[in-house]
C-alpha cells in the first residue's frame, strides 16, 4: 500500500534513496519517511546513496500532495526530509512550513488549542532537516511551523567531518541544533550518529558531551552500513552490547532519550521515540 501510494503521489522517501536496510519492514507497517524537494541532492556526502547533482525545479504542489498521503495512510507520526538545496535562497526551509502546514489541514489538526500535534491529539510531524547552510532566517521559517521534532543530524565525529560530508561543518550542525532548542518551538530538538565509520568509542562520547552543550537531549545512534563501494567504507561492525553502553552512557551524561541498536537509524521508528521523549513528566 505505501508504495503504490507514493508512485500514486509522486513521491519520493529517503528510505529508499538512501537504501534504508529498514525500509521493507517500515513499508509493511504502513510508514516512510517522505523526502521533499526532489530526488537529487546539491552535495556529495560520502556516506549517502540519494542521488548527487543539479536539482530539479521546485515542485510547489509537493506539500499538498506529501499532505495527502499522510491522510491517506493515516499516519498518527509524519516524518518528512529532504535532499539539501544549496541552489535555493532558503535552502526550501519554505517548503519544509509549506509542508508542515499542509499536513495539519490535511489531518484537520490546526494549530489550535495546543503548542504541539500531541497535544491536539491529531498527526505529530517530525522534520529531518539539512543545515540550511547556517542561515538562521531559513531554520526561522522551518521552526515557526511548529514542528513537534525538530531533527538535524550530526552523523559522525569531528574529525570525520570533512572526509565524510566535505560540504558540510560540524560547527555548522551544532550551532543548527542550538538555534533549535534556544528557539523553544519545537518540544523534541534531536540528532543523530553512526558508529563504524572509524571514529573510537570516545570520539562518539565527545560528540554526545558537544551534543549536550548546545542543549540537544534527544538522539539516535546506529551502525553504519555503506551502501555502494563507491562510499565510505565501514571501519568496524560495533557489537550489539556496545550501542547499549553507547545509550547508558548517554543517559548517564544527561540525554533525556536515545535508540541504540546496529539498525537504529534517525527516523526509524520515529513515533516510539517522540513518545517516550515527550512523554508528560519526564525531566
Amino acid at each position: 500500500m505505501v508504495q503504490s501510494a507514493l508512485k500514486e503521489q509522486n513521491l519520493h522517501t529517503v528510505c529508499e534513496s538512501a537504501h534504508c536496510p529498514n525500509r521493507q519492514e517500515c513499508f509493511q507497517r504502513g510508514t516512510a519517511t517522505l523526502m521533499i524537494l526532489g530526488n537529487i541532492c546539491t552535495r556529495n556526502c560520502r556516506f549517502c546513496a540519494v542521488q548527487s547533482g543539479t536539482p530539479e525545479k521546485v515542485d510547489h504542489d509537493e506539500p499538498r500532495r506529501a499532505a495527502e498521503l499522510v491522510k491517506k495512510l493515516n499516519l498518527r507520526h509524519a516524518v518528512i526530509t529532504s535532499v539539501t538545496r544549496d541552489d535555493l535562497p532558503d535552502g526550501g526551509a519554505s517548503i519544509f512550513a509549506e509542508t508542515v502546514s499542509a499536513i495539519r489541514t490535511a489531518t484537520q489538526n490546526p494549530c489550535l488549542g495546543g503548542a504541539f500535534g500531541e497535544a491536539r491529539g491529531g498527526t505529530t510531524i517530525e522534520v529531518l532537516t539539512p543545515d540550511f547552510n547556517g542561515l538562521e532566517s531559513a531554520i526561522s521559517i522551518v521552526l515557526a511551523s511548529a514542528p513537534d521534532v525538530f531533527n538535524h543530524n550530526l552523523e559522525t565525529v569531528e574529525h570525520l567531518q570533512k572526509q565524510v560530508r566535505p560540504q558540510a561543518s560540524y560547527l555548522r550542525s551544532l550551532a543548527v541544533l542550538k538555534y533549535a532548542v534556544t528557539s523553544g518551538k519545537a518540544r523534541v530538538v534531536k540528532s543523530g550518529l553512526m558508529a563504524g565509520m572509524g571514529e573510537s568509542d570516545d570520539d562518539l562520547y565527545e560528540a554526545m558531551r558537544d551534543l549536550l552543550k548546545v542543549g540537544c537531549r534527544h538522539l539516535t545512534i546506529g551502525q553504519y552500513l555503506a551502501p555502494s563501494k563507491r562510499h565510505w567504507p565501514v571501519q568496524r561492525f560495533v557489537p550489539p552490547e556496545m550501542f547499549e553502553e553507547y545509550r547508558r552512557q548517554g543517559l548517564a551524561m544527561g540525554f533525556k532519550e536515545i535508540a541504540s541498536a546496529p539498525l537504529v537509524r534517525s527516523s526509524y521508528l520515529a513515533e516510539n521515540f517522540f513518545q517516550k521523549a515527550a512523554a508528560p513528566g519526564t525531566p
